[in-house]
C-alpha cells in the first residue's frame, strides 16, 4: 500500500479541489500575500495561477491563498489555452489543501484542462495533458466524467514520450505508476528524476523523495550527460557525490 506520505501527495493533487463545494458564494477571502491582489487588477489569471505557484513551491502559500485565487479566476472568462489552464490549476490547489469536502470541484478541474487542452494541446509543452494525465490517474472515477486512471496513465505516458527532456513529466508519470502500486515501470523515470532534481522545485523534490521511499531501493545507471546516482539509491540515505536527496 501507498504510504501515508505519498498517498497525500497524490491525493493532494487531485483532492485539493474539494473542499471549497460549500464556499462557491463565497466572497473572495482576503489573501496573506497581497502581491495577489495586485495581479487582478491586470486581468491575468495565468499571472494570477504562476504567482500563487510560486509561493506554493517556497511552502509559503496558505489556504487563504489559494481560496482568493479561486474566487477570482472562477468569475473570468476561460476563452484562451492559458486563462482554462489557469482555472484548472488554481481549482486545483483549492481541492489540494481541502480535500474531499471540494469533491464537486474536481469536475471543475477536468473541464477547464481539458478546455485548455482543446484550444492548445501545446502550451506550455503539454501543462493542461499533464494537469489532466495526474488528476485521472489520483480522482476517483465516479468524480469524473471523461476519464480513468488508465486514460491518465495513457496521457501521461505519450505527453512523456513527447516532451522526454522535461523532468516533469517524468515525474508527474513516475507518481501515477506509484499510485496504480506499479513500481517497477515507475523506476526509470524516478531515475531520470533524480539525476536532474536541480531543474525540479521545493515541492517537487518533495515529492520525489516520497516516490523514491514508496518505490524501493532505486539503481540508476549514470546518466549519459554524467549528472546524478549511478549507484544504488537507498530510500534512507541517497548520496551522490556528497549531495543528500
Amino acid at each position: 500500500m501507498a504510504s501515508d506520505g505519498v498517498r497525500r501527495s497524490a491525493v493532494a493533487a487531485l483532492f485539493a479541489l474539494a473542499v471549497l463545494a460549500g464556499c462557491t458564494a463565497a466572497r473572495p477571502v482576503r489573501p496573506a500575500h497581497p502581491e495577489l491582489v495586485a495581479l487582478v487588477e491586470d486581468g491575468d489569471a495565468l499571472a494570477l495561477s504562476d504567482a500563487l505557484e510560486a509561493l506554493i513551491a517556497a511552502g509559503l502559500a496558505t489556504l487563504a491563498d489559494r481560496q482568493y485565487a479561486w474566487a477570482i479566476v472562477r468569475t473570468q472568462h476561460a476563452d484562451t489555452a492559458a486563462a482554462a489552464f489557469a482555472r484548472a490549476a488554481i481549482t486545483g490547489r483549492v481541492v489540494q489543501e481541502q480535500g474531499l469536502r471540494a469533491a464537486k470541484l474536481v469536475a471543475d478541474v477536468e473541464e477547464y484542462a481539458r478546455r485548455s487542452r482543446a484550444l492548445d494541446p501545446h502550451f506550455r509543452d503539454g501543462a493542461a495533458t499533464r494537469l489532466l494525465g495526474t488528476l485521472y490517474v489520483i480522482a476517483p472515477a465516479t468524480l469524473l466524467d471523461h476519464g480513468d486512471s488508465e486514460t491518465g496513465l495513457q496521457l501521461l505516458e505519450q505527453l512523456t514520450a513527447q516532451h522526454p527532456d522535461v523532468p516533469e513529466n517524468h515525474l508527474r508519470l513516475a507518481e501515477a505508476y506509484v499510485t496504480l502500486r506499479d513500481h517497477d515501470p515507475a523506476r526509470p523515470h524516478l531515475c531520470f528524476c533524480l539525476a536532474r532534481r536541480t531543474a525540479l522545485r521545493p515541492d517537487e523534490q518533495a515529492l520525489l523523495r516520497g516516490l523514491i521511499e514508496e518505490a524501493g531501493s532505486l539503481t540508476c545507471d549514470p546518466p549519459a550527460d554524467g549528472v546524478g546516482p549511478g549507484a544504488e539509491q537507498d530510500p534512507q540515505r541517497r548520496r551522490q557525490g556528497g549531495e543528500t536527496v
